[in-house]
């Protein structure tokens, strides 16, 4: 009964992450949590411009482990010190149940299968030009991207993503009447471009 309590906790608490949990990160909600994840995030980018990947990662479990068999040697010092018998420091974590079950492997299979799939007909309908204008427009994205890769790596652009992604959804909070009011001048006038393209150019417009 209990170990029944203690996975139903567990998917309770995975839900909320996967969830709310991660919108209040990104909107700085708790400005300590919101703080930590981000500057570990960004310490561990920063660590992958330095080092290579497995350094990082035996970095990172021996600081773990340090910590880990640390706080174990201090607990059994002071239980014995002390003669308590508190048993082990982290029983409560190991007796959670952390497992997926087949039917979460299953969902989490099937959406992937989804997504590949739903990518798979965009590219094909991208390069072989079924709509003209949605392929000109992929045409300048990848343009663009040879400029952008040419002055960043991989690892400068996914700093720069995660930094985005802890400042702007704050910006817009903030600013979201103005943003909004610009964005939508932008679409407009982009729709129009587009629409003048299509009526212009040769087999660009869109079948009925």
């Amino acid at each position: 009964m209990e170990k029944g309590k203690k996975e139903c906790n567990w998917s309770s608490w995975r839900g909320q992450v996967m969830g709310g949990s991660v919108v209040d990160l990104l909107h700085w909600r708790d400005l300590k949590q919101s703080g930590l994840v981000f500057g570990s995030v960004l310490l561990l980018l920063f660590s992958l411009t330095q080092f290579s990947v497995v350094s990082v990662i035996a970095y990172l479990a021996l600081a773990v482990l340090s910590a880990t068999i640390s706080f174990r040697v201090y607990k059994s010092v002071l239980q014995a010190v002390q003669k308590t018998d508190e048993g082990h420091p982290f029983k409560a974590y190991l007796e959670v149940e952390i497992a997926l079950s087949a039917d979460q492997i299953i969902k989490y299979v099937d959406k992937t299968q989804l997504y590949i799939n739903s990518t798979m007909k965009e590219l094909r309908r991208l390069f072989l030009v079924q709509d003209m204008v949605d392929s000109i427009k992929f045409a300048v994205l990848m343009w663009l991207l040879t400029y952008v890769g040419a002055l960043f790596n991989g690892l400068t652009l996914l700093i720069l993503v995660v930094v985005s992604m802890f400042s702007v959804p704050v910006v817009y909070e903030k600013y979201q009447t103005q943003i909004d009011q610009y964005l939508g001048l932008v679409r407009t006038q982009f729709n129009s471009i587009m629409g003048k393209i299509r009526e212009k150019v040769p087999g660009a417009k869109k079948k009925e």
